[in-house]
């Protein structure tokens, strides 16, 4: 790796002289904004590839926003490129139809040898690998801001082209105290986990709540996409179990959850491919997993993903974990979600969803009027399950017409 100036490396990119290339990089709360926004200046044409973007990415009118999980960033993009993939299997997209000609990653300094690329790890190996394996730019942000994590997140640094240290500031969340509908659910879905089961939820009131509910169990273990910091909360309550690595593949939280995973053995990153695996969740004892929609239907049909015929967010990893942990011994999948959406004003549980699904056969639904269970019971059961613990009071009658309809009454 050598190490030379943002301007530099910048003209560098431009040089390569490939007409709209595709450039890789770092996304959620660890995309590399000042190195991205000298790169992207020099180029009018551009595919720019990241998860979950933020809102401070420079996009100008040449780029082309392109993501397999829309965040705030590209969301309502005119020029957005969704590429529908489950998030377990956008690694192979890199080696596929979707090759970087450019990577750019944020990075700790260079210590022994290696890099880290410390809360984000994600897709980001496979990217780099499909660059090295192409000849393609790796290009790193080389912050001392950012945190040292262990596992998949370690590089070396003859994998990076290009280096350039910039010190900058992290994006950090800061989690809103959950409402009275989130704190019920979340309540519901806690009474749930026994001690030594294994979690995965993530970011949002009711995951929150959720978590706030069990730090009172013993011997938990994660295993999850991500984590924030719910899970800095569980390991100061003593609910974890110390002998266990924390598994996750990036982190989205505060400076206190920064500090606390910098240089912390316990915190294994991996990579997407590992962490999303279903057949790597089905592993985990008592595999929970915890995750939220946008509408639930009377099939026990979930969308998470569109608002209407727009894309809002994507697959992610729901699919993966919902599959992974109902294989998992002993394990569940809870979708949990209010009862009536609060700024559409409309019920979150439906007849038949309109949209593309994102996934299916949960273990139960649980909103804030309690837990209707799935798994195991047949389709009118499920129905009526869904009619009379999980909707709200004003539409059950409207549902229940609408089952007769659908032959589950």
């Amino acid at each position: 790796m050598r190490t030379q100036s943002i301007e530099t490396t910048a003209r560098e990119v431009r040089d390569l002289g490939i007409t709209r290339p595709r450039i890789i990089t770092s996304g959620n709360f660890a995309s590399p904004v000042a190195l991205l926004e000298a790169i992207l200046a020099e180029l009018p044409e551009v595919r720019l590839h990241a998860l979950n973007a933020q809102a401070d990415l420079p996009l100008h009118d040449g780029v082309v926003p392109e993501t397999t999980f829309v965040g705030p960033g590209f969301r309502r993009h005119p020029r957005l490129s969704y590429v529908p993939c489950r998030l377990s299997m956008v690694p192979r997209l890199f080696h596929g139809p979707l090759p970087p000609d450019v990577v750019v990653v944020h990075t700790t300094l260079p210590r022994h040898g290696k890099v880290s690329l410390g809360v984000e790890v994600n897709v980001l190996p496979a990217a780099v690998e499909a660059a090295r394996a192409r000849g393609a730019l790796v290009v790193a942000q080389l912050n001392p801001r950012m945190p040292w994590t262990f596992g998949d997140a370690e590089l070396d640094v003859a994998d990076i082209d290009v280096g350039v240290e910039v010190d900058a500031a992290l994006r950090t969340h800061h989690a809103v105290v959950p409402g009275a509908d989130a704190v019920a659910i979340g309540a519901l879905v806690a009474a749930q986990v026994r001690d030594g089961s294994t979690l995965q939820a993530g970011i949002g009131e009711v995951p929150d709540a959720t978590v706030a509910g069990v730090v009172d169990r013993r011997g938990l273990r994660i295993w999850t996409e991500m984590f924030s910091d719910g899970v800095l909360a569980l390991e100061e309550a003593g609910a974890l179990d110390r002998g266990v690595p924390l598994t996750t593949s990036f982190v989205f939280g505060s400076e206190a959850l920064y500090a606390w995973v910098d240089d912390n053995p316990r915190v294994r990153m991996a990579r997407t491919e590992v962490s999303n695996s279903p057949a790597r969740i089905a592993r985990q004892p008592r595999m929970t997993s915890i995750n939220t929609a946008l509408q639930v239907d009377l099939f026990d049909q979930a969308n998470a993903s569109r608002i209407g015929a727009r894309i809002h967010s994507g697959f992610g990893g729901q699919t993966d974990f919902t599959v992974g942990a109902s294989h998992s011994d002993g394990g569940q999948a809870f979708m949990a979600l209010r009862s009536w959406h609060p700024k559409a004003d409309v019920s979150t549980i439906v007849p038949l969803i309109d949209e593309p699904v994102t996934s299916f056969q949960h273990s139960a639904v649980v909103t804030e009027q309690g837990i209707a269970w799935m798994w195991g019971h047949d389709e009118r059961a499920q129905a009526r399950n869904l009619i009379e613990h999980a909707s709200h009071p004003r539409v059950r009658e409207d549902l229940w017409e609408e089952a007769i309809a659908l032959g589950l009454a």
